[in-house]
């Protein structure tokens, strides 16, 4: 679909293809259409088969989908891809700006062709920080590389703000403004209802504690994925009343150590991906979370819920600091602690349950909106704001509830 920008209005053109940056960006398109905004979605397909199903629940339609997933692909070659296939709709659209968000491979490519043509590159979610520029990987040294393409940083947190200001970021470049991800959560929470997929789960799991568990990053494929699916396939057979439901992410390489470590438990329900509603019900139904995912750390905390980290580091210690995270290095023995600790530790999650603002207020996407072109500026709040979760609220009519 061809968008014309009309002469004296700016043109938002948001590059995101994968299920994180859909989540996350759909809050802020959808407000900025409510708005009466000039937009322009572009997909890149990084996460092809993931996005359609959000497509659906969130009411957008790409205006330019890329394709670029190939079997067996690499890295350089996936940017290369969309370096090329985008660069022809910026020439043409001359978009005011182009919005990326995250530390994804479409999050680099798109801001490095915005650049690349002179235009000015908005970042959402800027300014995580691992510390390790190979953990996680690619993901560290993407969001480095967006920061100096930049012209404007919308960072999730006060702490996000700070470590770009130390990285040399002036400070009118800056924007406070909670995390997207709070809003698309909540929204969807208030405004659907479990899917067919999920009904059947619950029944499955019905009189047990759910340990929701997801795996992806590259860095733990191997030896490390393997040893954190044996602890926890140890835990469950020692608590009868406890299962693991794990909606497993395609890569062949989680496949393989789910199917060596994990197969033959009865206590381990291992199911297709969930659509996000979906998805975001089981996470409000766990009794614990255990993931790798940078996301569902953001996720977790929103909804108060306990979440161990698989990771020795992490981007987001706002949720470790809260006492809603705990992280659980890459030895075994330490998982198997922080598991059995899990159990008794009834302090932890009720600290869990007071941490739900920590990530933000529900009022991200306004805050964006009002920078990039909106009307009488939000005041921008600290992440840990207490306003209340309405921000979202005003893009209501254009949300489809699944």
């Amino acid at each position: 679909m061809e968008v014309v920008k009309e002469p004296g209005r700016p043109l938002l053109l948001f590059c995101l293809g994968t299920r994180p940056e859909m989540i996350k960006l759909a809050p802020v398109i959808l407000l900025a259409k409510q708005r009466g905004m000039d937009t322009l979605l572009v997909n890149t397909g990084q996460h092809a088969d993931l996005l359609s199903p959000l497509f659906d629940l969130f009411g957008l339609h790409p205006d330019h989908d890329l394709t670029v997933m190939c079997a067996n692909q690499t890295l350089n070659g996936l940017l290369a891809r969309i370096l090329e296939r985008l660069d022809p709709i910026l020439e043409k659209a001359a978009p005011s700006h182009v919005i990326v968000q995250g530390d994804t491979a479409t999050a680099l490519a798109g801001a490095l062709a915005a650049f690349n043509r002179k235009i000015p590159v908005a970042h959402v979610e800027a300014g995580l920080r691992s510390g390790n520029r190979l953990s996680p990987f690619p993901e560290e040294m993407n969001r480095r590389l967006v920061t100096e393409i930049a012209d404007l940083h919308f960072a999730a947190t006060t702490l996000n703000r700070d470590t770009l200001l130390a990285g040399g970021v002036p400070a009118e470049r800056i924007h406070t403004t909670g995390n997207s991800v709070v809003d698309a959560l909540h929204h969807t929470l208030a405004r659907s209802k479990p899917g067919i997929d999920l009904l059947p789960l619950r029944r499955q799991v019905a009189g047990r504690r759910v340990v929701l568990l997801t795996t992806h990053r590259r860095e733990n494929f191997g030896d490390t994925m393997r040893a954190y699916l044996r602890s926890l396939r140890r835990f469950v057979e020692a608590h009868p009343d406890l299962c693991v439901v794990f909606p497993m992410h395609p890569n062949p390489n989680v496949r393989a150590a789910a199917e060596a470590e994990l197969g033959g438990c009865d206590q381990v329900i291992i199911t297709s991906p969930l659509g996000y509603a979906d998805f975001v019900h089981l996470l409000n139904d766990a009794w614990l979370i255990v993931s790798d995912s940078g996301g569902i750390q953001e996720e977790a905390s929103a909804l108060g819920k306990p979440i161990l980290v698989l990771r020795e580091n992490t981007e987001r210690p706002e949720g470790v600091n809260a006492g809603v995270a705990r992280l659980a290095g890459e030895q075994p023995d330490q998982l198997d602690h922080l598991l059995g600790g899990a159990v008794a530790d009834k302090a932890w999650f009720e600290q869990a349950a007071k941490a739900e603002k920590v990530y933000g207020d529900g009022r991200a996407a306004a805050r964006i909106l009002d920078v990039l072109a909106g009307p009488a500026p939000v005041k921008a709040a600290p992440a840990h704001s207490p306003a209340l979760l309405h921000g979202f609220a005003a893009a209501a009519p254009l949300l489809q509830a699944s």
